[in-house]
């Protein structure tokens, strides 16, 4: 079975517990193979935290739940420094943030000086306790669950830590018929207990590696430049992109093209996770929320106002 195949596989495993939202679950591999970290934001109770078991069961990482609150500190999800009685010496006893997969329950729960204590992790890939350095495992992943900034009890990710996240995704509700399937499948104990592993660790590290080497032409490096620019122009908003978000853009669009079994990138992998990779990120101006715009429609105008360039198939 070739790499490729393995990656559908983990796709397979999450429709089987998340049932009629196979974009959505796309998405979430293609953040996974970009090795990214994901933010979804979306209502309690439509499987946030069956899905991202479920990716950890798949490929037999280990994996950490941190469930914020309002009390939460840093040194409980990165760890602290014990003093040892018997030996004399002091001893890091390491967070949660020390596992492979993790989930950050309600991450905007909790005050902003802990929601910062996962930047660094997020972007160096480890973790400063008392002027020593500790590196975590690769391959390391952080899933964020976040509800609606308008519920109550909520704390607003700063645009830094926001900046982290490779990409927004939202579950959404289901359709009815979906929802009775959703009924059956709870009911007979078919969720987690259906997924297997399918991918090991080592194959992961492969697969990231091969989807690192997937050609995307300049003409849509261009193209990705020029959508992120346009965005700090654009008169609804008040923030655009930054730079890490034009190289996150890139990074996804060479995973989506790797997941849909091409080695190279096209304009409509760009189209495809755009909204996804830009919208929070940016901010809307105070006019364009009275008037009701949404991040949807502005990426959206985005992508119509830049030209889309003809790109042809390239082998390898």
């Amino acid at each position: 079975m070739e790499l490729r195949d393995k990656a559908l596989s983990i796709l397979r495993n999450l429709e089987k517990v998340i049932i009629g939202k196979e974009e959505v679950l796309e998405k979430v591999v293609v953040c996974l193979l970009a090795k990214g970290h994901l933010l979804i934001e979306d209502v309690p109770g439509v499987g946030k935290t069956t899905m991202v078991k479920a990716l950890a069961k798949s490929l037999n990482l280990s994996f950490g739940r941190i469930q914020f609150t309002p009390d939460l500190m840093p040194s409980d999800i990165i760890g602290m420094t014990l003093y040892n009685k018997e030996t004399s010496s002091f001893t890091f006893r390491k967070g949660p943030v020390f596992h492979q997969i993790i989930l950050a329950d309600e991450i905007n729960r909790t005050s902003p000086k802990t929601q910062s204590s996962l930047l660094q992790a997020m972007e160096e890939g480890e973790v400063t306790v008392d002027d020593q350095s500790y590196s975590l495992h690769q391959p390391f992943m952080v899933l964020a669950t976040q509800n609606p900034v308008e519920y109550q009890g909520t704390f607003p990710l700063p645009e830094a830590q926001l900046d982290r996240f490779l990409m927004r995704l939202s579950l959404g509700y289901p359709d009815v018929k979906k929802e009775v399937e959703i009924i059956k499948n709870h009911r007979q104990d078919k969720r987690l207990n259906q997924i297997h592993s399918v991918a090991t660790e080592t194959e992961l590290l492969a697969m990231q590696v091969e989807v690192d080497q997937v050609y995307a032409a300049d003409e849509i490096l261009q193209y990705i430049a020029t959508v992120v620019n346009a965005s700090r122009h654009h008169p609804d908003l008040y923030l655009g992109a930054s730079p890490r978000a034009s190289i996150d853009l890139y990074r996804s669009s060479k995973a989506l093209s790797y997941l849909r079994g091409r080695n190279y990138v096209l304009p409509d992998d760009i189209k495809a996770i755009a909204e996804q990779v830009l919208g929070h990120r940016m901010m809307l101006s105070a006019e364009a929320r009275i008037e009701g715009r949404s991040m949807e429609e502005v990426v959206a105008s985005l992508i119509k106002k830049t030209y889309t360039p003809v790109v042809k198939s390239h082998d390898q």
